[in-house]
């Protein structure tokens, strides 16, 4: 079976009349600071999607009006001189085939911006300045802004716009009391709380004509208290319709939620149940959106009648050509998106410009190019976790000779620890990726044994991609029978007892936590919605307000009593700013004791002996885990140079500090472009 008849509802194209997208594929909006750096690299790096098949492109967030934007200077479309530079992109997206629109974004309260407006001067809980109120003549103008920057996108060339009204910014505000606690015409009633974005709607549809599309990105579940009820939001949809809205897109959640929506440890397709709803209730074509990574996901929620498109957006960071890969019956060949965040999101709200974990070629296409060797290298590669997988496929790929060793009998490295932990299932698909593309470009393995510096001897180069070995601990009682390594637990799976202490809160100690409070028997909620849902407090038969009030989430408890201990006196908080708050949650869900500023004195048959501040105490626990300290692997360094060989260092083998697979992916795949 071809790949058309395998994902025929999502390659199907899409006709609205006055313009046909040539398949239901919408790659969602995404801010990667491109918009701020160039718009060469940004034209280059959305040609490159509409190179991969996309059927719809639409721009990371453009300000309506400077007060606006996320920050002070962020990219906005407010002149002529703005709509003639955005051109450069457009045109580069039309000669490769695709269609573009531009997201429309007023951020409102949700912005590092100290002019920022809203509704009300309601501070938002996690930006630090209070926004002013907007007036009449705030509101007036804002409107014009508005209507302004979307005849200006249709100047610049875009096929469309998307208006943005979710994720908590201006016009979500405007909808809910949580942000609107007006007493004038544009506050109150639901029906007064409607009237802005409507009208912004309205004149965008006035400036522009009919032959161009408008997409609004609804807001289908807030996720915050006093949000929107389902049942008015169902009636704003209708009335969008009624504005002249082409697509209705789905938002779920403002970034004020603290419920996880697009992070891995949500189920795939997790909220289409949602959109299905919206669907019913219109007669213009609904996108379904969030934790969409994979051919086969968007293609069952198609054919379910849960949507009439998808919308994906860091699927298109991992793999550019995800569509042209399901058309030609080559999903396996996908670059999965794994819904990590830290090279996205996690740049993004630090202001730093985007990639992707899987694929440091992402918003760097101009930069990090794979260009074929004119002088072909016999290079052998030890160790195939991230780095040197990463290196191994980037360097066959440029046309060397590339074998690929490890003491393991597969690959994958540390990445096959972590595809254990719950919440972690997306892990698979990168070692699939690998796994198909390291054997279609003719890296040879062999695996399964260790390798000498002698071993090496034939070959030009090689590269050190080893890992980490463990720092020993200064803490007595480390040879006690109760002490274990995380690698016990993860890999060997030795048996652990009912009350753990962990040493080391990183990412290693928190993903080892996860997995000890688990009962790994039973699905976790990352692979079941309903578990996901009830877990977090989410109203599956949407009567609660925005989805979650008055639901009490409900947990299955922990097999076991869990201690997670560091010895910074700081707040455990996790890795990545964007999901080390949602790891945090799920510890305390599971009730896992979060202790900080800890000195360990010793282990012995009662238990860990620690001192927290003053005070003395025991932890009478069957079993510690160690989860801190490790140093480069280096053993086979000194050997290879004194036979001669041109040694590199990558990954954790280079820099130990943390397992960090997107520095090490992103190490491996910068050196091979050079090599």
């Amino acid at each position: 079976m071809s790949g058309s008849q395998k994902y025929s509802h999502l390659l199907q194209p899409l006709d609205l009349g006055f313009t046909q997208l040539r398949n239901r594929v919408i790659m969602g909006s995404m801010h990667t600071g491109l918009e701020e750096v160039s718009m060469e690299r940004q034209a280059a790096y959305f040609a490159r999607r509409a190179e991969g098949g996309v059927g719809l492109i639409i721009t990371g967030g453009i300000a309506t009006s400077p007060e606006g934007g996320l920050a002070p200077g962020s990219s906005g479309m407010f002149t002529e001189k703005d709509a003639e530079h955005h051109s450069i992109v457009t045109r580069a997206v039309h000669e490769a085939g695709g269609k573009i629109a531009m997201q429309a974004l007023h951020a409102g309260r949700q912005s590092f911006h100290p002019d920022m407006l809203s509704p009300s001067a309601k501070q938002s809980p996690i930006y630090p300045f209070v926004p002013k109120a907007m007036t009449d003549e705030d509101i007036e103008r804002e409107l014009s802004n508005w209507a302004n920057a979307c005849r200006l996108a249709q100047q610049a060339g875009y096929d469309g716009v998307e208006v943005m009204g979710s994720e908590g910014y201006l016009l979500n505000q405007f909808l809910t009391t949580r942000g609107n606690e007006r007493d004038d015409q544009w506050g109150g009633s639901y029906e007064n709380r409607m009237r802005y974005p409507l009208d912004v709607v309205r004149r965008i549809r006035a400036a522009t004509g009919p032959n161009f599309i408008i997409v609004y990105r609804l807001s289908m579940m807030d996720l915050v208290p006093d949000g929107q009820s389902f049942d008015e939001m169902i009636t704003f949809a209708k009335q969008l319709e009624g504005a002249g809205v082409n697509i209705i897109n789905t938002g779920i959640g403002w970034h004020e939620s603290k419920i996880p929506t697009i992070a891995t440890m949500v189920p795939r397709g997790a909220f289409a149940w949602v959109t299905r709803k919206v669907k019913e209730a219109v007669n213009i074509p609904v996108s379904a959106s969030n934790r969409i990574n994979m051919p086969s996901v968007a293609e069952d929620i198609l054919s379910r009648g849960d949507a009439d498109m998808v919308s994906m957006a860091r699927p298109f960071l991992a793999d550019p050509d995800w569509v042209a890969k399901a058309a030609a019956n080559r999903e396996q060949e996908i670059n999965t998106c794994i819904a990590c965040n830290q090279a996205c999101l996690d740049h993004t709200f630090q202001l730093r410009l985007s990639s992707c974990l899987v694929n440091p070629q992402a918003c760097h296409e101009t930069e990090l190019v794979y260009v074929k060797t004119d002088k072909p290298k016999k290079i052998a590669v030890v160790g195939a976790g991230p780095a040197g997988m990463s290196f191994s496929l980037v360097a066959a790929q440029r046309g060397h000779a590339v074998t690929l060793f490890d003491a393991d009998t597969k690959i994958g490295g540390q990445f096959n620890v972590a595809k254990q932990i719950p919440g972690k299932e997306e892990f698979h698909e990168t070692l699939r990726y690998f796994d198909v593309m390291l054997s279609k470009h003719g890296v040879k393995l062999s695996l399964g044994k260790r390798v000498s510096a002698n071993d090496l001897s034939g070959f030009d180069e090689v590269v050190l991609a080893t890992g980490i070995l463990p720092r020993d601990l200064d803490i007595e009682g480390l040879d006690h029978a109760s002490v274990m390594s995380y690698l016990d637990v993860l890999r060997d799976k030795k048996p652990v007892g009912r009350r753990v202490a962990i040493i080391g809160a990183g990412g290693i100690g928190m993903d080892t936590a996860e997995y000890l409070t688990h009962d790994l028997h039973h699905k976790p909620s990352s692979l079941d919605i309903p578990t996901f849902l009830r877990e977090w407090g989410i109203d599956p038969g949407l009567k609660a307000r925005g989805g979650i009030a008055g639901v009490e989430a409900v947990v299955d408890p922990s097999p076991r009593e869990v201690y997670l201990l560091q010895r910074k006196q700081k707040k455990i908080t996790g890795p990545g700013k964007t999901t080390g708050w949602i790891h945090r949650e799920a510890l305390i869900k599971k009730k896992v004791n979060l202790m900080t500023g800890v000195s360990y004195r010793r282990i012995d048959d009662a238990g860990l002996h620690i001192t927290m501040g003053d005070k003395e105490m025991v932890l009478a626990v069957d079993n510690v885990v160690i989860c801190a300290g490790q140093e480069p692997n280096r053993e086979l360094q000194a050997g290879l140079e004194a036979i001669g060989k041109v040694v590199h260092l990558i990954g954790g083998a280079d820099v130990a500090a943390e397992l960090d697979a997107k520095r090490a992916i992103d190490q491996g795949a910068r050196m091979a472009a050079t090599i």
